[in-house]
This record gives C-alpha cells, structure tokens and sequence, in this order.
C-alpha cells in the first residue's frame, strides 16, 4: 500500500512530488483477537522533484479513494499471482482448493471485482470468557474476566517473528533520507525543528514510570546501591554440588 500511496503521490494529476507515510501494524482486535491491519499517517502535502516548494493537499481529499483503492488491488493481486506462480503460497485447510493454478486464477479474478463489506461481526461472548471492549458501556457486556491459559494464547497471537518491525516509515520519512528531507520541509514551510530532546538516564527513566527508585536500597529505603563488581555467567560445566 505505501508503494502505491507513493506512486499517487509522484503522479503530476495529484500532489506530483515526495510524500512521507508511516505504517504502523496493528494485529489485534478489541477482544484481543487475531485481526491483522495496517493504519497509515500520510502527509497532507508533498515535496516537489527539485526540492524548492511545497506542495499542499487539497483542503478536501488527498487521493480518490475509489481510484486509489483500483489501483492497490490490482497491485496486490499481481503480487500474489507472482507469489503463486514461484511456489511461495501454501494453500492448506480450507484453501486446498486453490493449489491448482486454475483454482487460484480463477479466485484472484473474482476477488479483482469484489467489493469489501465494512459490517461487523456479532460477538458471541459468555460472562467467564470476554474482555472489556472500549467504546461500549459496562452494561452491556458480561463481567470483563478472561481464563489465564486464553488470554496467553490469544497475547501469543500478536508476537511478531524476529526482525519484524511493526511501524515503518516510506518516502519523505524513509530513514536514510529523513533528516534532510525533514529538514528541507520545516525551510519551506517556516516551522522551526522541534527541541532536542533531553537526555534521561535509565535511573530516571524507571522512577517517571514506575515511581521506583532502582538505585535505592529495598531493605532499608535510604542507602543508594552502588555497583562494585560485574560477575561473569558460570559456566555449565561446573560441578556445584
């Protein structure tokens, strides 16, 4: 999606220049189930080809959303046919069906005219097995408890593999080019770069968002424990019997 937000923004019917997305992945629902999505912050505006003006949105829109919404399903589609096609999709379970290549041909083009649905599904939530869900009253759901052995499988659910970031910045923002595009940007528009911001030590860090001193002694609450030796991990193969 944030290539095709960026193709838009290039195109000269549109802004015609560089726009910063930043994705940020959300995996959970409010029950705390399993519900992969993508929110996007897009700039309202783009930086022009040579980099000397500003180029702002419409006060309206930034890109039509039945245009734009063409054009990612067609790239997204592509993408899997491609995907298909060198053997990286496992259809297993109820997509068995569409190991074939004909079968798989044939649901892509189906889903290339299909249209989303934006209604949601009923939840079916017993007194013993439900969370508290924002933007309902207390009222109207059963008691907010939850098993220990569920709620660590569905928390499982949204554990990311290693190196698997869940916000990315593209464009304008993308990380080998943000300091000079930010700082280009803040010329044209005359906004002054925000305030470095203040160095806080790990002993500060811990008191602001716990309220507990780490460096203070636990027995006695006045002494300040000091470090006077790192000792090493023992080795296994030591007999400590």
């Amino acid at each position: 999606m944030a290539s095709t937000l960026l193709r838009f923004g290039r195109d000269p019917r549109h802004l015609g220049g560089a726009i910063g997305v930043t994705a940020v992945l959300h995996t959970w629902s409010q029950n705390l189930g399993q519900h992969v999505h993508v929110h996007r912050v897009v700039t309202g505006g783009a930086l022009a080809p040579d980099g000397t003006r500003w180029i702002p949105a419409r006060p309206t829109f930034l890109f039509p959303v039945r245009a734009l919404a063409k054009v990612f399903r067609a790239r997204y589609l592509a993408g899997l046919q491609r995907a298909f096609d060198r053997g990286a999709l496992r259809c297993t379970d109820g997509l068995a069906a569409l190991a074939a290549p004909t079968a798989f041909t044939a649901w892509l083009t189906s889903s290339a005219t299909r249209r989303g649905s934006s209604t949601a599904n009923r939840r079916l939530l017993e007194p013993s097995t439900c969370l508290p869900i924002s933007g309902v009253t207390p009222t109207a759901w059963p008691s907010p408890t939850i098993g220990v052995d569920e709620f660590l499988r569905r928390f499982l659910l949204h554990i990311v593999p290693t190196r698997f970031v869940r916000i990315r910045p593209f464009g304008l923002l993308a990380n080998r080019r943000r300091r000079a595009m930010l700082a280009q940007c803040r010329r044209l528009l005359a906004h002054q770069p925000p305030p470095p911001a203040p160095t806080e030590s790990v002993r500060d860090l811990m008191f602001r968002l716990t309220g507990i001193d780490i460096e203070r002694c636990p027995v006695c609450q006045h002494g300040l424990l000091r470090r006077l030796e790192v000792l090493p991990p023992v080795p296994t193969s030591w007999d400590t019997s």
